[in-house]
């Protein structure tokens, strides 16, 4: 199958599947926020923030570099996948062993530490299953990954919303994480026998060699947790649960959104790790238009979350979480950053750049911290908000910065005025109709999106026909 058509499909499948995955979150937030109010909200948001610090102190790079290493051509795959899934497996069982031991130091109610301790045990299925997701982005097939986080969520969703009818409390409503994740493991360890059948094997030597190379990536997704989640934490320690509450509703909304750059990098991630020092034409060619792609999607984002804020918080919390409209408009700068943070650090990560790339989140990292620490005690969640999406803004110059000085190369800004003049448009339009029926609103205010850019030539015929053309593979080489 052409390459450009197999990306073409994984997109619309994943996108499909994240898209009702997303829904489906979102719903749950609604039964969540309406069940427990903003503080047990709050709690809940808490919890889950530990999820993330667990992820970052298990993950060691593992995942982002036997991705990589996968990729590169005549890579023993089977050697590879053997021996970081058994460590990884490992490092999981140790996070969930001394999991009760760090919430001791956290002055949280009793629920809120067996709720952790139960994140610490959903995190175990978690993140066993996805370093098998590099399998399925070396052979474009991130669709089954979507497909069965799908199915997860729809589980997820099942158990909260029992939990909800039979008034089964905080506890049911943490738990259901933990089936999601049992769930997901499962499918994905059957799906990942179509590519790749190997032994679990764990030879330290190995292990210590491939440590080498990848702990600069597993530094830095740890200091990504700091900017990005540590303020939760801060947030629970310094200020109430329900502040806690309020600026996770709104934060909730962007991180399930989140999902897209990172599933657009994912697939394109193995193809640029193959062609950035191989066929640096071909490199430029999948980067200019990823990023083109990019800004098509962050541009009704914008527009629509600063116009639409108060009504999405309302379908999502309900009134009792009006503060959060506020924080929702913020966050979503955060956001924009994020797409091309995504962006940037694949690039950096392909060409072996890793080092370089934690200076930068590094000094992000630094400014976040100290930041929080000075304004959250006096300015709460609003606080947490705008030093969110400065940070972000910090990591997208510094990594871009990089990116021209290491490989001398900037992505193409062409297109991106009619995309930016097809958003203006949009605005326009929710402007004037702003007083009709919300979800009537969004819908018709994306379409004339879509439209401007299509009489704007921002999206020309031949992009669309290109990717469902007959050019055979060897035009783009074959599957990295």
């Amino acid at each position: 199958m052409l390459i450009a058509r197999k990306i073409a499909y994984n997109v619309a499948v994943s996108s499909f599947s994240k898209i009702l995955s997303t829904a489906l979150a979102l719903v749950s937030i609604g039964l969540i926020t309406r069940y427990l109010g903003k503080e047990g909200f709050g709690n809940y948001a808490t919890a889950l923030a530990f999820l993330s610090f667990f992820s970052a102190v298990a993950d060691l790079g593992l995942y982002s570099a036997s991705t990589r290493e996968i990729s590169r051509p005549g890579a023993d795959e089977k050697k590879i996948m053997g021996n970081i899934f058994a460590f990884r497996a490992g490092v999981s069982l140790l996070v969930l062993i001394l999991s009760p031991i760090v919430v001791i130091f956290f002055s949280y109610p009793l629920e809120v530490k067996e709720a952790i301790i139960i994140v610490a045990a959903s995190f175990l299925f978690s993140s066993s299953y996805q370093i098998l997701n590099g399998v399925f982005q070396k052979n474009l097939a991130m669709d089954k990954v979507a497909i069965s986080e799908l199915i997860g969520k729809f589980f997820q969703v099942l158990i909260i919303f029992l939990a909800v009818k039979f008034d089964l409390g905080f506890l049911w409503i943490m738990t259901s994480l933990l089936f999601c994740m049992i769930l997901n493991f499962i499918l994905v360890c059957l799906w990942s026998r179509k590519y790749i059948v190997f032994k679990l094997k764990l030879s330290f030597p190995y292990i210590g060699k491939f440590l080498k190379e990848s702990y600069p990536i597993g530094i830095a997704v740890f200091i990504t947790f700091i900017y990005f989640k540590l303020d939760t934490i801060l947030l629970s320690i310094i200020k109430s649960s329900a502040d806690v509450g309020i600026y996770n509703a709104a934060y909730k909304v962007i991180e399930n959104i989140t999902f897209f750059p990172a599933m657009i990098i994912g697939l394109i991630f193995p193809i640029m790790s193959k062609n950035i020092f191989s066929d640096t034409d071909r490199f430029r060619d999948i980067s200019n238009k990823t990023y083109k792609f990019l800004w098509i999607f962050i541009v009704p984002l914008l527009v629509g979350t600063l116009f639409l804020s108060d009504g999405i918080v309302k379908v999502i919390g309900g009134t009792s979480f009006s503060e959060s409209s506020g924080v929702l408009r913020i966050l979503i700068f955060a956001l924009v950053f994020i797409f091309f943070g995504n962006f940037s650090n694949a690039i950096l990560i392909a060409g072996n750049r890793q080092k370089k790339l934690l200076v930068v989140l590094s000094i992000a990292a630094i400014f976040n911290v100290a930041a929080n620490l000075i304004f959250i005690p006096r300015y709460s969640y609003l606080a947490a908000a705008v030093i969110s999406a400065l940070t972000e803004m910090i990591v997208v110059i510094g990594t871009f910065s990089l990116i021209y000085k290491e490989f001398k190369y900037f992505p193409s800004m062409k297109k991106v005025g009619r995309i930016i003049l097809a958003g203006a448009f949009m605005a326009g339009f929710i402007y004037l109709f702003y007083e009709i029926n919300f979800f009537l609103l969004g819908l018709s205010s994306i379409g004339i999106y879509l439209a401007a850019l299509w009489a704007l030539r921002a999206i020309k015929t031949e992009e669309i026909t290109s990717i469902i053309s007959k050019r055979r593979m060897d035009e783009y080489g074959e599957l990295p």
